[in-house]
């Protein structure tokens, strides 16, 4: 399923959505120099086996922290601004070249504590194998929700924990 469109209970825009065509659309409220950007699928392929999951941003990124890859990010206001400008410009409507969304890896382990050790908690992980300056970067800018690719063996595991289930997740 690539069309996606959640309302807010305050509003009847939508927070992110696809077009026909497939391409994607996230408002970025928080964002002066645009208001949303596009994005577009990673895998376009019929027997490609990834799917397009809508996700809680402040959620996934909850889960991309606990990333033991040693590849986790700051959020962007720790970065160099010429990465920052260079995020920014790639992202920017208009350009012919449409970025591509986030593509995660996501699974489960043994929460901390003795509850973790027990076998009873457990905590969603998810691994960016691309476009995580993406996601930090949109969700700095204010994206409440946004498409990520996943295999299609991760994606209910991915919903389970990061996918959008409107306002109630904050």
């Amino acid at each position: 399923m690539d069309f996606v469109h959640l309302n807010t209970p305050e509003s009847d825009s939508p927070l992110a959505s696809a077009d026909a065509s497939g391409i994607w659309t996230v408002p970025l409220p928080e964002h002066p120099p645009f208001a949303f950007v596009h994005l577009k699928r990673v895998f376009t392929l019929p027997d490609s086996r990834h799917v397009v999951v809508l996700v809680d941003a402040k959620a996934l990124l909850a889960c991309a922290d606990r990333d033991p890859t040693d590849y986790v990010l700051p959020a962007p206001q720790y970065w160099q601004q010429g990465k920052v400008k260079g995020l920014r410009e790639f992202l920017e409507p208009g350009q012919t070249r449409i970025p591509e969304m986030p593509y995660v890896l996501f699974s489960t382990r043994r929460a901390k504590g003795l509850a973790g050790w027990l076998g009873l908690a457990s905590e969603g992980v998810v691994s960016f194998r691309n476009g995580q300056h993406r996601a930090r970067y949109l969700t700095h800018a204010g994206a409440i929700c946004f498409p990520v690719e996943v295999h299609e063996t991760e994606a209910e595991a991915l919903r389970k924990w990061c996918g959008w289930v409107g306002a109630g997740r904050h």
